[in-house]
């Protein structure tokens, strides 16, 4: 299994990209578990359940839950993948698509784990989803996911 935040972005394109980076495979997207996780399946038939690097969505029973998974899916079900490659020209970063569609939260937490570029983009995308009340940002008090689950444990 792969580590659960492996992902540091899906990249929606089959371009070519230098084997010799033994993290990056293509896979197909045989689920989605949520607005920030989903399940793919590689080339030699194994499930890795994968979750976006740099973001943190609602759960399912949380507002907007629904909304954010049903978003994931519109990008990325049933869709060939390329995980983890930051030179093959990404198509989509899904997970900044989410924040940019204020369907989930800049998980600063692990900003480190993210490029000085990344985190710009991450960054002012939440700011902007803020700002326009995109989504989530449309409730008058949005509780962040990891707040909703530390109170629901």
């Amino acid at each position: 299994m792969i580590p659960m935040r492996y992902l540091l972005a899906i990249a929606l394109t089959l371009a070519s990209c230098a084997a010799a980076d033994t993290d990056v495979f293509d896979a197909r997207v045989v689920g989605v578990t949520d607005g920030d996780t989903i399940t793919v399946l590689d080339s030699n038939k194994q499930q890795h359940k994968i979750r976006f690097n740099g973001i943190d969505a609602a759960e399912k029973c949380q507002p907007f839950g629904t909304r954010s998974t049903q978003n994931v899916g519109r990008y990325v079900a049933r869709k060939d993948v390329r995980l983890d490659c930051p030179r093959c020209g990404k198509t989509l970063d899904v997970g900044l698509a989410q924040i940019t569609d204020g369907m989930a939260w800049w998980f600063r937490r692990y900003a480190d784990e993210q490029t000085p570029e990344d985190q710009g983009r991450y960054e002012s995308a939440e700011d902007e989803a803020r700002l326009r009340k995109r989504s989530l940002w449309a409730d008058d008090n949005p509780v962040p996911p990891w707040e909703w689950r530390r109170a629901n444990r």
